[in-house]
């Protein structure tokens, strides 16, 4: 008999959200434009703490808009390379030019040091990326590090909404942030995503940039006679009706999949910390991290692929976040290459993010933990 298999991560959801999604199904109208969008962007921005939030179908349009609104079309943008490649393809997409810089390692975030040598008379603005649910550790280093050499300050969120700085939530320090609602995210619209800011200004801007560059004036294009006038260049980066009523039942319940996360979290913690050759990830004091995914370190390149090999036999999905972007075809093209970002490098050898959801079993979690025993023991 076959073992089961037990994969990366599982989407949580219930009966509410398929009552969610159906409901506007049946409705049989504004699929496209519907009042959940509207809903989903107060209650996101209420739960966030921000004065705006403006959906769209992605968090990589999010980000896109999000450089666009800000006039980022050109000189460069401080980035990780230790990340997602949305990050810093979106820098290129608005016509600016991604700078990577280290990350420190204690949170996999940007290091303040380092972005601080990477500020030059180019340098536009600064993109933080919380990973993996956890917040930066030095988020408010770098956003006071951004004030005084007049930086635009972002933050890419989309993998730790609802994560906190002394009880503040991550995508309230930036001039703007982003999440995104992909189907691995702590909620999920099974893709989409969200630019917030306090600036109504910027608001406005993005809901051009939305949808075609097209003033509606409080009017909806698909059920109006009059004739709308497009005063800017836009995109269709809409967030259809269905996917925002899908996000709306989600937040409901984001409480307590955060909880169901940190539980889960603790078990792992608690197993693994008494194996050899692994370490986790450290939670630095008043900083609260959702765990949106969970991610081991090994001793070295070597290592980290021997266990990953060993899960994968039993079964058991493993995956690399992040290997860097500066190594990447695409940038190596740009100039970038190997020996830029010797600590990124390194790190990006050393982890593995093992199975994590919050429908997971104290017997799955004990398992996995069996296993990664055994692999330490055989070595």
């Amino acid at each position: 008999m076959e073992k089961k298999s037990i994969p990366l991560f599982k989407i949580y959801w219930d009966e509410a959200d398929v009552k969610s999604v159906e409901s506007v199904i049946r409705r049989g109208t504004y699929w496209a434009t519907g009042p959940e969008i509207a809903e989903f962007e107060k209650n996101i921005a209420k739960y966030i703490g921000r004065a705006y939030c403006v959906a769209f179908n992605s968090g990589t349009s999010a980000l896109h808009c999000m450089l666009l609104a800000y006039n980022i079309t050109s000189g460069e943008v401080i980035v990780p390379s230790f990340t997602f490649i949305a990050t810093a393809n979106s820098v290129v997409m608005a016509g600016a030019k991604p700078v990577f810089a280290e990350v420190e390692e204690e949170t996999f975030g940007l290091d303040v040091k380092d972005v601080e040598k990477k500020i030059n008379e180019k340098t536009k603005a600064i993109i933080i990326m919380h990973y993996g649910g956890m917040p930066c550790r030095d988020t408010l280093a770098i956003k006071k590090l951004a004030k005084e050499k007049n930086l635009f300050f972002f933050e890419d969120a989309a993998e730790s909404c609802g994560a906190e700085i002394n009880g503040k939530k991550v995508s309230s320090f930036g001039d703007a942030a982003i999440l995104s609602f992909c189907q691995n995210k702590i909620i999920t619209t099974g893709e989409g995503g969200a630019v917030l800011t306090d600036s109504e200004e910027i608001y406005e801007k993005l809901k051009l940039l939305r949808s075609h560059g097209r003033l509606d004036e409080g009017e909806d294009y698909f059920s109006s006679t009059k004739d709308m006038d497009y005063i800017s260049l836009g995109y269709n980066f809409r967030m259809p009706a269905m996917c925002a009523a899908l996000g709306n039942s989600q937040l409901v319940k984001i409480d307590k999949i955060i909880e169901s996360r940190k539980k889960n979290a603790e078990i792992f913690n608690k197993a693994l910390l008494e194996i050899d050759g692994v370490k986790i990830q450290s939670n630095p004091e008043n900083f609260f991290s959702v765990y949106q995914m969970y991610t081991i370190k090994l001793e070295n390149k070597s290592a980290r692929d021997s266990l990953q090999e060993y899960l994968q036999k039993n079964n058991i999905t493993s995956k690399i976040y992040f290997p860097p972007l500066h190594l990447k075809t695409f940038y190596k093209k740009m100039g970038f290459g190997k020996g830029n970002l010797p600590r990124t490098e390194r790190l990006s050898e050393e982890v593995l993010t093992i199975p994590f959801y919050p429908s997971m079993t104290r017997d799955e979690i004990l398992l996995i933990c069996e296993k990664i025993a055994e692999w330490s023991e055989l070595r």
